[in-house]
């Protein structure tokens, strides 16, 4: 059995978007001095798809929410290629294959990227082959259920804030996420707003449930050690990419302050990225996105080195790819869950691009065990609202 085809195509969203309010996240763009939306290279209103298929005509799909033009570039000139006639059950020679022929320009950024993708593709495409989810494939359930946080709460007017922290309460949720609104350029006014946001997401709350912070990589050094003596009383589970992802000297002089745990890894690469974080205890959080760190196979041996060292692995983003490394692993105590929603930020596009996503129910997800591979599919319900570019 050999691959026989690889297509990818974007999926551009042309429908109803709800706009950003202001103040709705801190962001690495924050320290330009510029005018306009300093959040819009952060949204992603476009998605890519790959399918891989085998000479028996079975499909493997995989996906990438970043740059997805430049990204279906990648993957139709350079990547593509390799793969034609090769074993998909020989995915790690393809990983190796892909990284190592294009090292030169794309162990990071765009070129791993699309190298998630197809690997994705693969995994779910071994998993159709041989009748069984891809957790089975990758050392099969440690967990009756996945315990999730919702992950929303963007910065917004407080009795808005406080009302869709509520719904997450009601909806059973026993942990939520919310954003920070406001960075160094705001001064000591924007710390107190900041501050404004965490009582009331707390005070919905309560003392027993679990309370995460986002920064988004918004807050210089300095700015986040103030802030983390403001945030303390509030018993924060976790501040999140408090500095820009290359700043791994930050990360690590903050969390040696022992105030808060510091989260980050959404924007790090390969298990070599990795491998700098917990060799230098720059996190006591992993958070890698699987579509963006080369997919399943290198998220795996990434999730063996955070198990060595007792770091506990959160993916970022949620949706099945990240799901299926979340159950197969003693690492992952939990995953990220982004609700259902109007398209705002993005994230929201995988449930109108996909259909198969589980739903929490009660705070917890559950994977089929009878479901092979990912478990979704393409759906053609929002086709209309998508310009699809093959």
């Amino acid at each position: 059995m050999k691959i026989k085809n690889v297509r990818t195509r974007v999926f551009e969203w042309k429908g109803k978007v709800v706009p950003p309010a202001r103040n709705f996240c801190t962001n690495a763009a924050d320290q330009l001095f510029e005018r306009g939306d300093n959040m819009g290279s952060f949204r992603f209103h476009g998605w890519l798809v790959c399918e891989i298929e085998t000479e028996d005509g079975t499909v493997g799909i995989g996906n990438a929410a970043l740059s997805p033009r430049v990204t279906k570039a990648a993957i139709d000139e350079y990547y593509a290629p390799l793969l034609i006639g090769e074993d998909p059950f020989d995915n790690e020679y393809i990983w190796q294959k892909m990284y190592r022929r294009s090292h030169a320009w794309g162990r990071k950024g765009v070129g791993m990227t699309a190298m998630s993708a197809i690997d994705i593709a693969i995994w779910d495409l071994m998993g159709k082959e041989v009748g069984k989810p891809v957790f089975k494939l990758l050392g099969g359930r440690t967990k009756e259920k996945i315990r999730c946080y919702a992950s929303k709460l963007y910065g917004q007017p407080l009795d808005d804030l406080a009302r869709e922290a509520q719904s997450y309460v009601d909806q059973g949720f026993d942990s939520v996420k919310m954003r920070f609104g406001w960075g160094p350029q705001d001064g000591p006014a924007g710390m107190k707003k900041n501050i404004d946001l965490v009582r009331t997401v707390r005070e919905v709350i309560g003392p027993d449930r679990d309370l995460m912070c986002e920064c988004y990589m918004g807050w210089t050094f300095e700015y986040a050690k103030r802030m983390l003596r403001l945030l303390e009383p509030f018993n924060i589970r976790w501040l999140e990419e408090p500095v820009i992802a290359d700043d791994i000297e930050g990360y690590k002089e903050l969390r040696k302050l022992g105030v808060l745990p510091i989260s980050g890894g959404e924007h790090e690469f390969t298990l070599a990225g990795f491998q700098q974080l917990v060799d230098q205890r720059a996190v006591d959080v992993i958070q890698y996105d699987t579509n963006r760190v080369g997919g399943i196979t290198a998220a795996r041996k990434i999730n063996a080195l955070a198990e060595a060292y007792s770091i506990p692995v959160i993916p970022h983003a949620g949706q099945m790819h990240n799901y299926h490394l979340t159950m197969s692993t003693l690492a992952s105590p939990m995953a990220e869950f982004f609700p259902v929603h109007d398209v705002e930020v993005g994230n929201e596009l995988f449930y109108y691009i996909f259909k198969g996503d589980p739903q929490p129910e009660n705070g917890f997800l559950q994977l089929d065990d009878n479901l092979p591979g990912l478990g979704i599919e393409l759906s053609d319900e929002h086709l209309k609202d998508f310009n699809i570019i093959e």
